[in-house]
Order: structure tokens, then C-alpha cells, then sequence
């Protein structure tokens, strides 16, 4: 029996997300809260994957947001959201994103929402910028720090550099952590036989070592790194291809031209792939992934390499310290240094038993600390508490969901 109502009818739950592919990310855990008996709504920006929410039995609010700070927008934004909550009377709204982090859980305060919550994909005033739009950034976090009533933090470090700067109280701060579905990233699920048939259905040559990455189609994931790396790697090398896999979203800000592969004469040592659904196969062609991102929360693509047993390289950026153990399932490197990264790749190519080494700790990492089952129960237990603090009610425990979270790269 889940939530009710004095009614008897369901407690309705949004999360609100800048993008529909943000809300996917979340898709185990809105099962959950579904089988727990809560009304799962969305509010999101209109995209692909909203008709699959809604197939799902999510209910989904269409949102326009703009990444940059527009007052006039984000004040027509505001009033909308509180229009929305009002009608829709929901017992808990759930932010995410960092410009939502405020806007959303000020338009829930205004429109009397019960329970407000965040969950801190990561800091954006961790990249690089001037000091003054450092201050601003942190100040706005403080801001809306104090109108949630609880903040869920992907992120260790990320609840560290909370608590030093004062962003968040820690009694209103927890663990929340990230996971997936380590039954379906699984190594050893897949045969030489089909990693050879993928290969050709992919068009890689079957005789190539795969060096693979994995993350949406924007500069600031490093894939200007990661491509003038594999033209160097290419040279050397003549038996290894190159493979990314991501989503082009036409909001995002800094879109991947892949004119670049021309300009480095790679475009025939180079697969690009887009809008799969079919990641463990993909993750089993590849012999290292690659991630030299300059900002992350805490990146799905290294939980899920981790899973698969494959050594990773990524850049040393809190984040990617979340999934990656220097020297133990992988490297870490500077930021933007390109030298680094590649003697790194290379040194995983050349030998094949360090390689096979960090691969097993990779999975043994993953099923210690990114176990999707284990985020569902904390994010279940915070619901519990707020509930029966803010609306004397009780929930009971639940068994675990089975999970059949899809994959949208």
C-alpha cells in the first residue's frame, strides 16, 4: 500500500528537469516511486524521450528553459511553475539541475508545495570561470539551499565543498550517491562471438582495439581532447578505431562539430553513434573508455564502463574521482592535457594485463559503491522521513524494483 491521501487517492510527485533526457536519467527511481504508489509527474523542456515518459505512465509538463540567465524568461518561467503546482496540488516537488535548483523550488514555496527537494547533480562553479560569476554561482546555491527542505548530493566531494562553503545546512544534506543496473552491465554476458558481430554492425574492422567514449555531444566533455588524442594514437597505431557514443541535444550550448574529424584526417578511424539503446554491447567492443571531461557530477559512462570491466582514463575532476580510483580501475589526468591522456590510452593498449587488472577492479568497484538498487533505497528512506515529518504520514518499506532502465547516450 503506498501514500495516500485523506482521500484515499495518490500523492502526486514532480521532478523538474531542464531537459527530458534529465528525467530519463531518473527513470529507475520514478519506478520506484511509482510502485511505491505516488502519481510520477515530469516537468521538463519538450523533446524525444517525453512521449516515452508518457507511454510509462509519467505525466509530463512541457517547460521552456534557457540555460543562460534571462530575467524577463526566468521570471515568466517562475510564474508558470507556480501556476502548474497549484493546479496539480503535489505533495512533494523534486528539483534537478542547477538554474532549477532555485527557480524550481521557489515557485514550489510560492505555490505552498509540502515537501521540497534537490537532488546536487554536481557544482557548476567547479569549472572554469571568472571569480566574480564563481561568487555569484555559489551565492545563488546558498540561496536556494535554504528553500529545500532536504538536498540529496550525488557526490561525496561534492557534500564536502557544500558543508566548507556554507551552501547547504548539513541536517538538511545527504548521501544520495549514483548507480545503475549492474545485471545488464555485465562483462561477461557477451560472447567473442557477438562482440565480433557488433563490430561488423557497427562498421569497425574486427581485427581493431576500440578506444571508446561515451557522453553527450558537447565541447566541455572533452571531445576536442579526445579526438586530436585518437589522430595521434592513429598514427601509431594503424589496428585501432575510435567510438563515441552521445546524444545531440540542440539545447545544449557548445554542440560537438564533428567537422573536426576532417580536419585531423580521422573520419575513417572514427565511429560516431548516436541515441543508443543498446550501451552494454557497445561497451563490450571496446578495450578502454575515455572521458576527459572539464566538469561532472558523477558520470554514468564511467559507472557503466566500471561495470562492464573496462580500465578507464578520465580527466581529474571531482566527479570522475566519484568513479575512478587512480591506478585501481583506471587513470586520472589533467584537464585539457592532451599528452597525458594519450600516453595513458596508449599504455592500456600496450599492455594487456595491467589492462585486464583495472578492468576487474573496475567491476568490483561497481558492485561495491554503484549499485542502483542501493540509491533507490536511500531516495525511498528520505521520502519516508519527510513524509512523516511534514505530513504525519506513513509510508511502509518496500522490496526493490526490478530494474529495466533503457539507454539514452
Amino acid at each position: 500500500m503506498g501514500p495516500r491521501k485523506a482521500s484515499s487517492s495518490p500523492l502526486k510527485v514532480a521532478h523538474v528537469s531542464i531537459v527530458d533526457l534529465g528525467i530519463v536519467f531518473l527513470w529507475p527511481q520514478l519506478r520506484a516511486l511509482q510502485a511505491d504508489g505516488f502519481e510520477v509527474h515530469a516537468i521538463c523542456a519538450d523533446g524525444p524521450w517525453v512521449s516515452m515518459l508518457r507511454a510509462e505512465g509519467i505525466k509530463v509538463h512541457p517547460i521552456k528553459v534557457r540555460r543562460k540567465i534571462s530575467p524577463f524568461a526566468d521570471f515568466r518561467l517562475l510564474w508558470k511553475l507556480v501556476s502548474l503546482m497549484r493546479r496539480e496540488r503535489y505533495a512533494i516537488v523534486h528539483t534537478h539541475t542547477a538554474k532549477l535548483e532555485l527557480v524550481g523550488q521557489l515557485a514550489a514555496r510560492l505555490a505552498r508545495v509540502p515537501i521540497v527537494l534537490y537532488t546536487n547533480h554536481g557544482f557548476i562553479f567547479r569549472g572554469q570561470m571568472s571569480t566574480l560569476k564563481r561568487h555569484f554561482l555559489i551565492s545563488m546555491a546558498h540561496l536556494a539551499g535554504r528553500l529545500s527542505d532536504h538536498t540529496l548530493s550525488q557526490s561525496s566531494e561534492d557534500i564536502s565543498t557544500a558543508l566548507e562553503l556554507g551552501i547547504y545546512r548539513a541536517e538538511h544534506l545527504s548521501y544520495l550517491g549514483n548507480g545503475i543496473d549492474l545485471a545488464r552491465f555485465d562483462r561477461r554476458r557477451f560472447t567473442p562471438e557477438q562482440i565480433r558481430l557488433k563490430k561488423r554492425e557497427v562498421g569497425l574492422p574486427e581485427d581493431h582495439r576500440v578506444v571508446g567514449m561515451v557522453g553527450r555531444y558537447v565541447w566541455e566533455k572533452g571531445y576536442r581532447e579526445f579526438f586530436e588524442v585518437a589522430s595521434l594514437i592513429a598514427r601509431k597505431n594503424p589496428h585501432v578505431s575510435f567510438l563515441t557514443v552521445g546524444v545531440p541535444l540542440t539545447s545544449e550550448r557548445d554542440p560537438v562539430d564533428f567537422g573536426i574529424l576532417k580536419q585531423l584526417g580521422i573520419e575513417d578511424r572514427v565511429i560516431v553513434l548516436k541515441s543508443r539503446e543498446d550501451m552494454p554491447d557497445l561497451y563490450a567492443l571496446m578495450d578502454v573508455v575515455v572521458l576527459p571531461s572539464y566538469r561532472e557530477g558523477f558520470p554514468r559512462s564511467l559507472m557503466e564502463a566500471a561495470a562492464m570491466s573496462k580500465p578507464v582514463v578520465a580527466t581529474d575532476i571531482a566527479g570522475c574521482r566519484q568513479a575512478v580510483v587512480d591506478g585501481y580501475n583506471g587513470f586520472l589526468v589533467p584537464v585539457k592535457d592532451k599528452q597525458a591522456l594519450a600516453e595513458k590510452i596508449q599504455r592500456l593498449l600496450d599492455d594487456e594485463a595491467l589492462a585486464s587488472r583495472l578492468g576487474r577492479n573496475g567491476r568490483a568497484l561497481a558492485e561495491e559503491h554503484f549499485d542502483e538498487a542501493k540509491v533507490i533505497g536511500r531516495l525511498r528512506a528520505c521520502y519516508r522521513t519527510l513524509l512523516s515529518k511534514k505530513l504525519s504520514i506513513p509510508v511502509p518499506e518496500t522490496p526493490p524494483v526490478e530494474s529495466r532502465a533503457a539507454d539514452f547516450h
